[in-house]
């Protein structure tokens, strides 16, 4: 992919601009010679992870004459760390779930049993059920 972006008191400036509409809108520049109004750019695809209370952020930075994202991970502040907090509250698995602020799991009101069997929690009577093979998985297995 073909981009270009411009360069204002020698920084990246707003969006990278894709070759064919730099050509458009700059009809008169050299994308071989480019003056030092213009670089060419190249998109680098997100390449960090953040952690559970962390934002991925991206920043357009010069590496070896051509202005490249650059990718970094920083802390969530408190508001952002509180508003995330509450997205998952608004949205329990089931109303008698509770949830673990410091790593965002929820959990149930008892420990799901570590028998080998598969279980599926029943809200109305508050426990885990041994859940029902379903028919795709009765017809696949050996």
């Amino acid at each position: 992919m073909e981009l270009y972006i411009q360069i204002r008191d020698g920084q990246p400036f707003e969006h990278p601009i894709f070759g064919d509409n730099f050509r458009q809108a700059f009809p008169k520049v050299d994308v071989d010679n480019l003056p030092p109004e213009f670089a060419k750019f190249e998109r680098i695809p997100q390449n960090v992870t953040p952690e559970i209370f962390e934002v991925a952020e991206v920043r357009y930075e010069w590496v070896d004459g051509i202005v490249k994202d650059v990718w970094s991970a920083r802390p969530m502040t408190n508001d952002e760390k509180a508003e995330k907090i509450a997205l998952y509250k608004a949205n329990p698995p089931y109303a008698s779930w509770t949830l673990d602020e410091a790593t965002l799991v929820w959990s149930a009101p008892t420990p799901r049993p570590d028998d080998g069997l598969k279980y599926r929690w029943d809200e109305e009577t508050l426990s885990w059920v041994v859940r029902q093979a379903t028919q795709a998985e009765i017809e696949v297995a050996p």
